[in-house]
């Protein structure tokens, strides 16, 4: 892979320094640097990095401006805010400048690093996210499945989860955030989480609402169990999940809203339970 080519736009000789050698020592290509608007304008235009890192406090203008100018040469080069300052404002400023991202100092290697990864490779990550995810998700629910109830889970062929589909009683849905959203849904009926429920509990459960608590916190744990691999085989993934949102009833459809997934429907011994992930670009 070409080497990924940085300017990096910062007044301060030390900031200046200290980034140069982080990016060269992991491999990225540092092909000059700028103090001010017109040297940003020049070194840019010479060089056509790939990435900008870009303070925002410069003699004679700001990060905004810059940023500005460089997207005016070449709208594709990203740029990351490297910056003291990092308030709401400041902030929401750079987002609706085209800005990809932003750290702030004093300058955390592994953030930065984290960051340029995240700005720079993002259609390789998410292409990446994609092709691993639903094996992660299915390991997951196995492993639970067997350490709570000492069963084992036998499923079906994947396949792309239909616009709407019907529930069998009860969805749990759960968030996940991170630089990719997404979301799981578990769902099964009534039944199969009774029968779920009294195995992991060992007698009655005492109500619905029992029942329901337990099969959403099954849902937590899968679906952290699976962000957690999925972030130990790439760590820029940063995923987490929100908590549970339970939905139950006789007339339940499941619809992908704006998040295509994928599905596979499990046979357990407690019934069916039915599956369906998806991931989506942005946050």
């Amino acid at each position: 892979m070409e080497k990924v080519k940085v300017v990096i736009v910062d007044d301060s000789p030390f900031s200046i320094s200290i980034i140069r050698d982080i990016l060269e020592e992991n491999g990225y290509d540092v092909v000059g640097e700028a103090g001010s608007l017109e040297e940003v304008k020049e070194i840019v235009k010479e060089t056509r990095p790939n990435l900008v890192t870009m303070d925002m406090t410069l003699p004679g203008t700001d990060g905004i401006e810059c940023t500005n100018a460089i997207h005016e040469i070449d709208g594709s080069i990203k740029v990351i805010v490297v910056s003291s300052m990092m308030d709401e404002e400041i902030v929401k400023k750079a987002k609706d400048n085209k800005v990809s991202g932003y750290i702030q100092k004093p300058i955390d290697p592994e953030e930065l690093l984290k960051e340029i990864e995240r700005v720079v490779f993002s259609e390789k990550l998410y292409e990446e996210l994609q092709s691993i995810y639903f094996v992660y998700f299915k390991e997951a629910f196995a492993d639970g499945l067997n350490k709570f109830t000492k069963t084992i889970a036998h499923f079906g062929e994947d396949y792309k989860a239909k616009a709407i589909e019907s529930s069998r009683g009860i969805s749990v849905v759960v968030g996940i955030i991170g630089n990719y959203s997404g979301r799981m849904i578990l769902d099964l009926s009534q039944e199969t989480a009774h029968n779920m429920a009294k195995v992991m509990l060992r007698r009655e459960p005492k109500s619905l609402e029992e029942t329901l608590n337990i099969i959403g916190e099954v849902a937590n744990i899968i679906s952290g169990n699976a962000c957690s691999m999925i972030n130990r085989k790439n760590k820029v993934f940063g995923l987490r999940v929100a908590p549970p949102t339970i939905f139950y009833g006789k007339c339940l459809n499941i619809s992908q809203a704006m998040i295509e997934g994928l599905a596979v429907e499990i046979d357990t011994d407690f019934g069916q339970v039915y599956i369906n992930i998806g991931f989506k670009r942005g946050e």
